[in-house]
């Protein structure tokens, strides 16, 4: 069974006092072998501080972003071995904020998801449509281009060790959310794809749902068959709200 995995995503949220208090109500949630994987992903300026805090607690550190290169003369950019560095395992590639503002392309993404994978660091690869596409009938389109990018340039053996999640743009941050059974049917074409490919690794994938997720919804997004998480953004700036969700991070059964 597939062992559920809630990310918290604060994006360009915090101070160091917010972010004290916010893992130590975090912590609580613990972990617990029925339970699900817990990530928190801060902006880059907290990481160390957050690792340090997190340590022992049994809650694992990600980046929201990576630099494609390796390193060298990239100002203002973060290589994968630095996030390794300083104890994150995890880094959000593809995001649909990185991909609308800053003009981020699949192919991009698929660089920062091998650069991610060759330090060590499981990239949790985003993909998604925007309200238009969705309207156009073109979802199935735009969610398997953004999947195949990643899988024509790494190979389907390399998501072994990466995690998907599947974002509705128009449920970022509006207070929609794809409902359980559109969650569900995006969830399964991507696995299908992948399928094609390895089946066996594609059993064993992990695709998380992102779209303000929050305790009212979780459970039943949680249910379904091929949703195997959230990846979380403002309802994890909310120590108690974002424990809630974890807590409903349960397989039928579990």
């Amino acid at each position: 069974m597939r062992r559920f995995l809630v990310a918290g995503n604060w994006k360009m949220h915090g101070s160091r006092a917010a972010n004290a208090a916010l893992v130590s109500e975090i912590l609580l949630a613990g972990q617990a072998d029925d339970g699900p994987e817990i990530l928190v992903c801060p902006p880059f300026v907290y990481l160390w501080e957050v690792g340090r805090s997190l340590k022992d607690g049994g809650i694992a550190l990600g980046a929201q972003d990576v630099c494609a290169e390796a390193g060298g003369a990239h100002t203002g950019e973060v290589a994968a071995g630095m996030l390794a560095d300083v104890g994150c395992s995890y880094v959000i590639v593809g995001h649909s904020e990185r991909r609308a503002l800053y003009g981020e392309s699949d192919q991009l993404v698929a660089r920062k998801f091998v650069a991610a994978q060759r330090e060590g660091l499981t990239p949790i690869l985003c993909v998604g449509e925007t309200l238009e596409e969705r309207e156009a009938g073109r979802t199935a389109e735009i969610v398997l281009r953004q999947l195949d990018a990643a899988i024509d340039l790494a190979g389907p053996g390399a998501f072994a060790r990466a995690v998907l999640a599947y974002e509705p743009v128009w449920a970022i941050g509006t207070g929609k959310n794809a409902t359980p059974a559109q969650a569900q049917e995006v969830h399964a074409l991507l696995r299908e794809r992948l399928a094609a490919k390895d089946a066996k690794i594609s059993a064993c994938l992990r695709i998380l749902y992102g779209g303000s997720v929050k305790a009212a919804n979780a459970v039943e997004l949680f249910a379904m068959q091929d949703v195997d998480g959230g990846l979380v953004g403002g309802a994890s700036l909310n120590g108690e709200e974002f424990r809630r969700i974890c807590g409903a991070a349960r397989k039928p059964g579990a």
